[in-house]
């Protein structure tokens, strides 16, 4: 917040931030002609899009004051915007503008009486958040008159040729937001630094004294040095630097291979042999974020710039400048020394080439000019390269940081600091982005010689160098970042083929709005390469090779592991990821493309691709910076709540997090192809298409293995085979598994009755040997181990199967073992105890379905048993017999499998390790309703848990809600502590903290079922779970089909007739994404259902639900439809007697009786909205809503055809 004076002295206090598109409206209104002049005549939606940066003033009461715009080219067609450096220095003196340090001012309004304040804090505000920008130009064809805000702080350019057609004005930094001036720090600074950072000064004196600042200041030798920078003669920042760096330490906890260890090159080493093993790379356990940033820093033979002198001075100021030229140009090789190899070895006769920032702190007004402070110390040590600094883990990042690289920390880190690097080169200011030429292309395989798929990369640019166009006719663009003479990185794009698809199949709309985009605009990365000596401009380099190349958007796609594509990953993967947003993928319709014939969207939207993560970056992003958040988030279960956590918080556009971790048995779902082994029935939340589109391998460590220890007072998981995981914040997600039944070990041929058979705890551990042919499936890679086992072993011998528990997945495994072609004869379903009143399926029908299926294929079907023996109580490897004990006469079957399905619970080793680390658990793990355990650091949720016995509902637990919405719950908490977006949330009230909290979003179960049965069940989140009893509920039941005929649908309606459950049985696939739409809609919104139902108009809700009417119900978007709808309905106003009343507040008089209607109130509420301008609005709303995404719903008739 600050404060803008007008021009009668009246102070305004308003917020400086970035420019939104809903502000469009209002800064229309401030443009007048004056405007119009300089700027010429703006579609401000447009500019909006194509701006790179856009600034508003807003006021406490959010009307706009002001509003500038500001491009990286010059205003209008005078110039093509790739060649605006030759024309400035051709027409004026322009020698000194580059796309570095220059941006241009397109747009300018503000109301007129804050107009001068406005302009000049708006200035000042952009240079102070962009770094390297001196310079902001504007370059009008219209009028060489400015407006009088501008007047004070442009000054015209000094033409150098006559005639131009064209105005040009300038405004430096220095006038607005000079460079602090840095120096060495003196005792008569102690006042001044004790405020700046009196947290600090506290702890410290405790250890070093009272005067340890002064101490530190007045210790100063040619290994220790101590800055400070001042305004206005008053210290406002200060930096401890020392050459004293524990390179041991360092190396043992990070990646420092690409920085040869921060150690001085050493001569014998500095020819590199280009066939030498680039250095090791983490293994699969790693995040693969951290392994693409690997293969980036480790595989490139880069050229690292000897330093460079830092002591020009400033023209005109007394000032240094943070711009620096080269002293020399010697090449030296770094990035090809492995860490614990020669070059590590050598260690003593190598000397430190690093220094280290021990303590820094500046006034927050001026934090965004600490990098002022670089081009100072690098002069304190002459001799070495790189500056290093260490930040706790939870520390917020600070400007400073963001010039920094981040170092990869080991694998086997417990360090609870980062490590941030920056090389001398990277103060150059001479970086220069230009088309290659043939004479790069050495330089360039130079450049990219370890990459992985290095070989890629130059032939895509060779195919530049000849035909700028793929083989299929695609045009290709690349172009290389030079600096001092040497390229120091490349980009590759090709334009983007498939725009149709994306908007239909990504949510880039969150992004860009299409309409105002070219198709020529819209390109593909193919690949990025960038030393990380740079990797600071790495947006800088993007941003002009979408300038050079006249584009607007870049598109990069990530494709599933198990897919081999040639530029899936030539590209350094982290480098251009850290730069770009995820874009989430759109829920797609399930079209019936038969029936809609011509009317059925283009197959551009509709054909079938590989599915792939979408990357994005457009000129709006090239200059905002993402939060970058270090603290350690480790998950522990890859379930559907554990992967709605990590989806959350790896797709905040704005938000990076560089350690969130999976501890996981198998490791993340989705990154191996399914081999189409169902044996067990989905909740539909994740498929292996949704885990391709998500690609949460990109953002997430990975460690494989099972939790077994946690640590609390070290704050540390232990994995098996010993590995330990630190974490900040745990999240405990394991859910629950099926277990191993522990047999009750009694003899049948003894005691054969149930009822003698002796009490015993019901789910006892189970810790004998598991046999080789006996599974218990929990996860697809259980099911794909299971499926090549029966392959191998058992399909085509002799033998039983036999199928133990109660569970939807049971018949699910039937129907496999039947489709992989064993005999019904050959399987056994042995259910357990009978103490559940009804079935799995909760419904009689499906219930009657699935067992005449069973008797039809010869299927043995035996009840209420219990395990009693495995091979007769011998050893049971391999499995040959199983006994069990039932009412009646024992049952002892041959067995060649075993299938494990006879109940769920919490895992032996996350029980212990929970158990062992005093986390209280009752049952289930104890969480209260903002998902805290005992442990402020640790949250749980999911099956695991159960909510604290203070809130009286030990009947519900997350068990009975969707898992996927309380997965982004978990996430919506948390998130407020890493994004300064969003407000910390209120502890809440002892009344509300009672309250456990609701969720909405359907349970959703589905499968195969024997018969060839598709079954899907869609119920409301209740305590009724699928073994519980069901209740009698007030509503209506509508059913069409029969299950004999395989066409059964049944719909259930609540009292206030919404959708609250679907029960389908058919025998051809499902429509999953289609039917859960349904979920909570009103049957007037399904075409007055009960109206055409009840006159037997409807005879299959499958053919129903496929007609073209309903296609709308089925889109992403429709619920943002059905809320605008509702918000019109509630903010129309209708006329009562002499007041203006809302519909909903006339409702609430009509109940309360305060407002008396002669007919039925339904019909009057409907009558008087009728005569408002309610109406109106829908119908404007329903056809933007069909026009805007038409390419979706083709099939609705737009205004015109008609």
């Amino acid at each position: 917040m600050t404060t803008v004076t007008s021009s009668s002295g009246k102070a305004e206090p308003v917020t400086v931030r970035r420019t939104e598109s809903s502000d469009a409206q209002q800064i229309c209104k401030l443009i007048t002609p004056a405007a119009v002049a300089v700027f010429g005549r703006v579609n401000v939606i447009h500019l909006l899009e194509k701006a790179n940066l856009a600034v508003t003033l807003n006021t406490t009461k959010n009307q706009i004051l002001a509003h500038a715009a500001f491009l990286d080219h010059p205003i209008g067609d005078l110039v093509d915007e790739a060649s605006w450096e030759e024309f400035l220095q051709a027409h004026f003196d322009g020698s000194k503008f580059t796309p570095l340090n220059t941006l241009f001012l397109h747009l300018f309004v503000a109301q007129s009486s804050f107009s001068t304040g406005s302009a000049k804090e708006i200035v000042r505000t952009v240079f102070s958040a962009i770094t390297e920008l001196e310079y902001i130009c504007l370059v009008t064809p219209y009028s060489s008159c400015l407006e009088p805000a501008l007047v004070g702080i442009f000054e015209p350019m000094p033409c150098v040729k006559e005639g131009v057609q064209c105005a040009a004005f300038v405004c430096h930094r220095h006038n607005y937001c000079p460079r602090l001036h840095v120096r060495r720090a003196r005792v008569e600074d102690h006042d001044d630094l004790t405020v700046l950072l009196p947290e600090q000064t506290k702890a410290l004196a405790g250890s070093y004294g009272p005067y340890f600042l002064a101490e530190l200041i007045e210790a100063q030798d040619e290994m220790n040095h101590v800055a400070v920078c001042e305004n206005e003669g008053t210290a406002v920042g200060f930096m401890s630097v020392s050459g004293d760096v524990n390179l041991e330490l360092l190396i043992q906890c990070f990646e420092l291979g690409p920085f040869n260890g921060l150690l001085k090159e050493n001569p014998v080493d500095q020819t590199v042999d280009p066939g030498q093993t680039p250095m090791d790379t983490p293994t699969e356990e790693d995040t693969e974020a951290a392994e693409s940033q690997n293969h980036l820093i480790n595989s490139e033979s880069k050229e690292v710039f000897q330093r460079p002198d830092a002591d020009r001075a400033e023209k005109g100021s007394e000032r240094s400048r943070a711009s620096c030229d080269m002293s020399e140009a010697k090449p030296i090789r770094a990035g090809t020394k492995d860490c614990a190899g020669s070059s590590m070895g050598s260690e003593q006769a190598q000397s430190s080439n690093a220094f280290c920032i021990q303590l820094f702190a500046i006034d927050k007004r001026f934090e965004v000019r600490s990098v002022d402070f670089l081009p100072y110390v690098f002069r304190l040590f002459p001799e070495r390269d790189f500056c290093i600094i260490s930040v706790p883990k939870l520390a917020p990042e600070f400007p400073l940081l963001q010039t920094f690289l981040r170092a990869v920390p080991h694998r086997s880190s417990s360090l609870p600091q980062e490590l941030y690097i920056f090389h001398r080169s990277g103060l150059l200011k001479t970086l220069q982005v230009r088309v290659p030429v043939c004479d790069d292309m050495a330089a360039v395989q130079r450049l990219v010689q370890k990459l992985n798929l290095h070989r890629a990369v130059v032939e895509d640019l060779d195919t530049f160098f000849k035909a700028r166009r793929d083989p299929d006719g695609t045009p290709v663009q690349a172009f290389v970042a030079e600096a001092e003479g040497q390229v120091v990185g490349i980009v590759i794009i090709r334009n983007e083929q498939d725009i149709e698809y994306i908007r239909a199949n990504y949510n880039i709309e969150n992004f860009v709005y299409f309409s105002h985009y070219q198709r020529e605009e819209h390109g593909q990365l193919c690949h990025f390469t960038l030393n990380p000596i740079f990797q600071h401009y790495a947006k800088h380099f993007l941003k002009e090779a979408l300038r050079l190349a006249h584009k607007s958007c870049l598109y990069y796609p990530v494709y599933p592991p198990y897919y081999r594509q040639r530029n899936a990953s030539a590209h350094s993967v982290m480098a251009v990821l850290n730069c770009m947003v995820p874009v989430r993928p759109r829920r797609q319709i399930v079209y019936p493309l038969e029936e809609l014939d011509i009317n059925a969207p283009s197959t551009l939207i509709t054909r079938e691709q590989v599915p792939y993560a979408l990357n994005h970056i457009n000129r709006k992003l090239t200059m905002e910076p993402k939060v970058s958040i270090n603290a350690r988030i480790v998950v522990v279960g890859a379930s559907d709540v554990g992967l709605a956590f990590l989806e959350t918080l790896a797709f905040c556009p704005h938000l990076r997090f560089n350690n969130l971790t999976l501890i996981s048995t198998h490791g993340l779902p989705g990154s191996h192809s399914s081999d189409g082994s169902c044996f067990l029935t989905t909740s539909h939340c994740y498929s292996e298409r949704d885990h391709a589109l998500l690609s949460l391998r990109s953002w997430v460590s990975v460690v494989t293995g099972k939790m077994t220890v946690i640590n609390r007072a070290s704050k540390h998981v232990q994995v098996s085979g010993g590995r330990i995981v630190p974490y900040d914040h745990l999240i405990l997600c394991t859910g629950q598994q099926y277990q191993i039944p522990c047999p009750t070990g009694i003899d049948i041929s003894k005691q054969s009755s149930m009822d003698k058979v002796p009490a015993q705890p019901r789910h006892k551990r189970y810790t004998g040997h598991v046999p080789s042919n006996f599974f218990t499936l929990n996860d697809q890679h259980d099911c794909a181990q299971a499926s090549r086992w029966l392959l191998d072993n058992f399909v085509e011998q002799e033998g039983n199967a036999v199928v133990y528990g109660d569970s939807t997945d049971v018949y699910s495994c039937v129907e496999m073992l039947l489709c992989l072609g064993v005999r019904g004869s050959r399987i056994h379903v042995v259910h357990t105890l009978a103490d559940k009143p009804t079935s799995c399926f909760q419904n009689p029908a499906v219930d009657q379905a699935v067992r005449n299926a069973l008797q039809n294929k010869e299927v043995n079907v035996h009840h209420n048993c219990l395990l009693a023996q495995l091979n007769d109580g011998q050893h049971p490897e391999p499995l040959k017999a199983v006994s069990f004990t039932i009412d009646g006469p024992p049952l002892r079957l041959e067995c060649a499998v075993f299938f494990n399905f006879s109940y769920k619970g919490v895992d032996s080793d996350a029980f212990k390790a929970i158990n062992d680390a005093c986390l209280v658990f009752d049952g289930r793990l104890v969480i209260d309703t903002t998902f805290h355990t005992n442990d402020c650091t640790i949250r749980a949720a999911g099956p695991l848990t159960k909510f604290a016995r203070r809130y009286h509902a030990d009947q519900w637990s997350h068990v009975n809600f969707n898992s996927k919405e309380v997965g982004q719950e978990l996430a919506s908490v948390l998130l407020p502590f890493f994004d300064p977006t969003l407000e910390a949330p209120a502890n809440p009230t002892p009344d509300l903290d009672h309250l456990i909290p609701t969720y909405t979003q359907p349970k959703t179960e589905g499968g195969r079922l024997p018969g060839g049965y598709s079954y899907l069940r869609i119920r409301k989140p209740s305590l009724y779970t699928s073994t519980a009893p069901s209740v009698a509920k007030p509503g209506r039941e509508l059913v069409t089909g029969r299950v004999e005929t395989g066409n059964y649908f049944h719909l259930q309606f609540n009292s206030q007739d919404l959708v609250e459950g679907i029960t389908c049985l058919f025998l051809k696939s499902l429509p999953v994404s289609n039917y859960i739409c349904l979920y909570g809609k009103h049957q007037l919104l399904l075409n007055r259902l009960y109206e055409r139902f009840d006159g037997d108009l409807v005879h299959d809700f499958y053919s129903y639900f496929r007609e073209r009417w309903c296609m709308a119900l089925f889109h992403d978007r429709f619920a943002d439809f059905e809320q605008e709808v509702r918000q019109i309905m509630e903010s129309t106003k209708v006329q009562l007697d002499q007041d203006s009343v809302s519909i909903p507040k006339l409702a609430e008089m009509i109940v309360d009786g305060t407002w008396e209607v002669p007919a039925d109130p339904s019909l009057y509420l409907n009558q008087i909205f009728e005569q408002s301008e309610g109406p109106q609005g829908l119908k404007r709303s329903v056809l933007d809503y069909l026009k805007y995404n038409k390419y979706h719903l083709p099939m609705y008739a737009q205004p015109g055809l008609l």
